[in-house]
């Protein structure tokens, strides 16, 4: 009671229920983006799921991270839009204090859980690429404790603020919560400093280092003309490393105006934020959820050959989105 009352009675943040600043066709217009993007994003990533469970050769090592990656995406769009759609429709935020910490933590957590599986896919690329020697040694249990570590590292950092690290407040809006940016003391600012350094700076470093050796190994191999002698479909493990940064390259777009913000608040005036980019950076934050299906059929010709077979109502049996070449760990099916 006593953190909600602080909270509530800050002249910094909007209290809870009460009417934002905005207005309500502001509010209006909010809701429509995120209606509408909630239902792109929740039927986009539920017919992933679906391609991942009609067509085995999908159900590889690399690909249960993209499964993951549609899961997080659909945690958001499927709790987080619908609860700050229902608060702009009313003006401001309608599910209270508790409402207000189950929001923020899930979306703080899917957020990160996000990059550090993006992490993983990274890791991949270069151990399936660059170390083939490691890559190969790589099993099913290897990618379950990846992709386990980056959940755990989720549920760190979002409930961190639910115990007094930092807090969540609704945003200037007053119709959406999330960190409380607006009140930059010292338990703010050593939170935001911490969370962009272990799960915005190092992740970054970490793609940036696979990808870069996974560019320099693409280059040697073609220089040598030797692609044919290595032991993986090629082809295939371009289109996935393709997919792979382009995916990394849209989630920094989504996240740096955010990551911009609550800098701002640490080192500046908070006040001094423009509405808009209040606004819009935690929306932007959100967009991922519905780009990631249109990157995964864009950049990859296997879910291509998935989707069209879907959308044409044909059998497993009939589309060939498999190859005959010889699999990585990586590719090889999780039931195998």
């Amino acid at each position: 009671m006593g953190v909600e009352s602080e909270v509530n009675t800050s002249s910094d943040a909007a209290p809870y229920g009460g009417k934002s600043a905005f207005t309500q066709m502001e509010h209006n217009i909010v809701a429509g983006y995120l209606i509408t993007a909630g239902v792109i994003s929740l039927t986009s990533n539920i017919v992933v799921l679906m391609m991942f469970v009609k067509f085995r050769e999908l159900r590889t090592a690399t690909n249960f991270i993209i499964i993951n990656l549609a899961f997080t995406d659909i945690g958001v769009a499927g709790i987080g839009y619908p609860m700050s759609a229902a608060s702009d429709i009313h003006g401001s935020w309608k599910f209270g204090y508790t409402g207000c910490q189950i929001y923020a933590a899930l979306n703080i957590f899917f957020g990160m859980a996000s990059i550090g599986l993006l992490t993983v896919v990274a890791i991949d690329r270069y151990l399936t690429i660059c170390r083939p020697d490691i890559g190969q040694k790589m099993t099913v249990r290897s990618y379950n404790i990846l992709i386990l570590a980056a959940w755990l590292n989720a549920v760190f950092w979002s409930s961190m603020p639910i115990v007094g690290w930092a807090g969540y407040a609704p945003d200037p809006t007053g119709a959406t919560c999330t960190i409380n940016w607006r009140q930059n003391d010292a338990s703010f600012i050593s939170y935001t400093m911490t969370v962009i350094a272990v799960n915005f700076l190092l992740p970054l470093t970490v793609m940036f280092y696979c990808y870069y050796n996974v560019s320099v190994t693409v280059k040697r191999y073609k220089a040598s003309n030797c692609l044919d002698s290595i032991n993986i479909d090629w082809s295939d493990q371009m289109d996935v490393t393709k997919m792979s940064i382009v995916m990394i390259v849209m989630f920094l777009v989504a996240w740096s105006p955010y990551s911009l913000v609550c800098l701002w608040a640490s080192f500046g005036d908070p006040k001094t934020i423009p509405a808009p980019m209040a606004i819009i950076a935690p929306l932007f934050a959100k967009s991922s959820t519905f780009y990631n299906p249109c990157i995964y059929v864009i950049a990859n010709k296997k879910f291509r050959r998935a989707i069209v077979g879907m959308i044409q109502c044909q059998t497993r049996q009939r589309v060939n989105i498999s190859t005959q070449v010889p699999m990585t760990t990586s590719q090889q099916p999780l039931t195998q």
